[in-house]
């Protein structure tokens, strides 16, 4: 279900989003954004309706609090954050180790392709699986959803300074990773 949503560029992912009045509007036009962030934040594929509907659940409680004069998405990242963080400390969590289920082979055009950008984006997600979480949603946050580390900050109650180490901390872990695995893959070669 979640693998088949549209990517956003990053010239989108930073343009002024028009705050919708109703739920059901700000619902249609953030879900996609939702998906992706939860995924990206650690949350397993086969989890990821459950914790979509949690996540609309508390924006829908809290939207007549949210201000109009402040940008929407840092506002839902920082639910996002704390849903995914009550999620992570969740038993269900830390008991399920299944491996999710495998996906269904596409015999569209270019499957070499379609492959490699899989692996690739494996990679990635296991790179980001090894994050702490609260570097994990910076990481995510500035360098994937294109916000400004204030905004950040300000969406994950800390310090500025605060969000500007952890974006340091997470980029010095990922590349660290990302070399790992480079020397893994050339003692295969």
């Amino acid at each position: 279900m979640g693998g088949n949503l549209p990517s956003q560029s990053p010239d989108t992912a930073t343009a002024p989003v028009p705050v919708p009045v109703d739920f059901p509007s700000l619902y249609k036009q953030q879900f996609a954004y939702a998906w992706r962030t939860l995924r990206r934040l650690g949350v397993r594929e086969r989890d990821l309706p459950d914790l979509a509907h949690d996540f609309f659940i508390v924006v829908f409680r809290h939207l007549p609090d949210y201000d109009r004069s402040r940008p929407l998405r840092p506002w839902l990242f920082g639910i996002a954050f704390r849903t995914v963080s009550d999620y992570r400390r969740s038993a269900r969590f830390a008991r399920e180790t299944l491996d999710d289920a495998p996906d269904v082979v596409d015999r569209a055009p270019a499957v070499d392709d379609q492959i490699a950008e899989h692996q690739a984006r494996a990679a990635v997600m296991r790179v980001l699986d090894g994050l702490p979480l609260d570097r994990r949603a910076v990481l995510v946050m500035h360098d994937l959803e294109g916000q400004p580390v204030p905004e950040i900050a300000t969406a994950m109650a800390i310090p500025v300074a605060t969000a500007y180490s952890r974006l340091r901390l997470a980029r010095e872990d990922v590349a660290a990773a990302i070399k790992r695995l480079r020397a893994r893959e050339e003692g295969r070669a």
